[in-house]
């Protein structure tokens, strides 16, 4: 049976190919274990990205590392039916639970789920008001080519990119954070999904994103004109809002 110890490649960066195995291997638990390792208070971490998302005011949303489709959906709930919204991801598998989640309501209907890599999307040119990419960034194997892809596919000059993802939280807190990540999680995720070392890479690729600040310089350099930063639950996770242009 493959394990995931090596996922990361000795630069730090995650590989690819296998960032999709693991996914496909929890893609059945992948939402119920989600819930339990955080208690539930991933669904408030994607509502305050979706609520960020309204005041953009877009009529077109592209949701990247989609998964599931926790975020594509709320986005519907909240947009409603006049909003265009596209779900991305490069592991079939989670695309299959998405496209199987969305039969169930006639709301969900005019969604669109479709496999593409972050690093080579299928999508036109400034096509998207907003793209959102929720706990999926730090899985990128190259994450300034992603932010290059994204700044391509977003309108000028008002497209937002807004990213929710794990980072360093406040000092007080790290000590019991990484006990949690390194003994907590993997034990607790391996019991669920019996694939505890896609949960020890998942632990490693946390510790190994960079802080909030070095991300928004990340997102700059990347031709971003200005990163908005908001930390939730003692910083354990930020939402950067990104512009493309200011004019």
């Amino acid at each position: 049976m493959e394990t995931f110890d090596d996922v990361l490649k000795p630069s730090g960066r995650p590989d690819g190919a296998k960032v999709e195995r693991l996914f496909h291997r929890i893609a059945s638990r992948y939402d119920i274990t989600n819930r339990f390792l955080t208690l539930g208070i991933d669904l408030w971490w994607r509502s305050q990205l979706v609520s960020a998302v309204q005041h953009c005011y877009p009529q077109t949303v592209v949701d990247l590392a989609t998964g599931s489709g926790d975020v594509a959906f709320a986005l519907r709930r909240r947009l409603g039916k006049a909003v265009t919204i596209t779900g991305i991801d490069f592991c079939q598998s989670l695309l299959d639970c998405a496209i199987q989640r969305k039969g169930k309501r006639a709301d969900y209907e005019s969604i669109q789920f479709t496999w593409g890599d972050c690093l080579d999307l299928p999508l036109s040119n400034e096509s998207a008001d907003a793209i959102t990419i929720a706990f999926g960034f730090r899985n990128l194997a190259d994450r300034n080519k992603g932010l290059q892809e994204i700044l391509r596919v977003l309108r000028k000059p008002h497209g937002r990119l807004l990213i929710l993802e794990f980072t360093q939280p406040v000092a007080w807190l790290r000590p019991l954070y990484y006990a949690y990540l390194h003994y907590g999680l993997p034990a607790i995720a391996g019991v669920i999904t019996g694939a505890p070392s896609a949960y020890r890479y998942l632990t490693s690729s946390i510790k190994n994103f960079p802080d909030k600040q070095s991300l928004a310089n990340e997102i700059k350099s990347a031709g971003f004109v200005s990163v908005d930063i908001k930390s939730f639950s003692g910083g354990l996770v930020a939402l950067h809002t990104a512009t493309v242009s200011e004019t």
